[in-house]
């Protein structure tokens, strides 16, 4: 039986459409469930039962680090437009979500600030989707979440919260891992196998260490 090309074909590891051609790329979102969990963990440490009922924002901030790994997994697994959408659409609601709840429990913005906030990003977003999806392999779509995790950074670092440097560091680890996913296809001839999955482990830190900061910073009333 002659073995398809597959529908989408993006990353320098998948050559044909096998549900398990992908599997660097498929393993390595484990890093999110994982990152998930580690958050889990520190909510129950830092969240008292009986603020638990105001935290449901940071819950949900939780589930999709979890929900975004699941849905990278069965893009890498089917390379298919319907597995696209289950990968990409965790992560903008993650991103939105992460913008409100960041300015809204840690820099106390009003709701007027916080939809500017989301109008700057989708401006940054529609701005980005203008250049040639083969700049840096589509990473250029992640620039507007790269800007606000390093401009949160920099209002969290000045402001002396709680592991103030903790969102300069996520913002590092983000244009690392931005980095290995722009040159993926660049280096197929030396690394067959790609270098896609370090996006993975290196996001898995990221969203860990976003969610954290909230985690750690987030006061409750009496």
């Amino acid at each position: 039986m002659t073995q398809q090309p597959p529908e989408i074909d993006i990353y320098c590891e998948r050559v044909f459409a096998g549900l398990f051609d992908e599997p660097l790329n498929l393993i390595s979102n484990a890093a999110f469930l994982i990152a998930a969990y580690t958050l889990l963990l520190l909510s129950r440490k830092h969240i008292s039962p009986e603020h638990r009922a105001q935290s449901y924002d940071i819950f949900f901030l939780i589930a999709f680090v979890a929900i975004i790994g699941m849905g990278s997994a069965l893009f890498h697994s089917y390379a298919t437009l319907w597995s696209k959408f289950a990968d990409v659409i965790p992560i903008l609601i993650f991103q939105l979500g992460f913008i409100a709840i960041y300015a809204s429990r840690i820099m106390k913005l009003s709701k007027i600030k916080i939809l500017g906030l989301i109008a700057v990003f989708f401006a940054l977003s529609i701005g980005s989707g203008f250049f040639p999806y083969d700049w840096l392999n589509g990473s250029l779509g992640y620039a507007p979440a790269l800007i606000f995790v390093l401009g949160f950074g920099i209002y969290h670092f000045k402001s002396g919260k709680t592991e103030p440097r903790i969102l300069l560091f996520a913002a590092a680890a983000f244009a690392v891992s931005l980095t290995f996913r722009s040159i993926d296809n660049a280096v197929c001839y030396s690394f067959p196998m790609g270098v896609h999955y370090m996006w993975h482990i290196l996001n898995g830190l990221v969203l860990y260490l976003s969610v954290r900061a909230v985690i750690v910073n987030v006061k409750y009333k009496s």
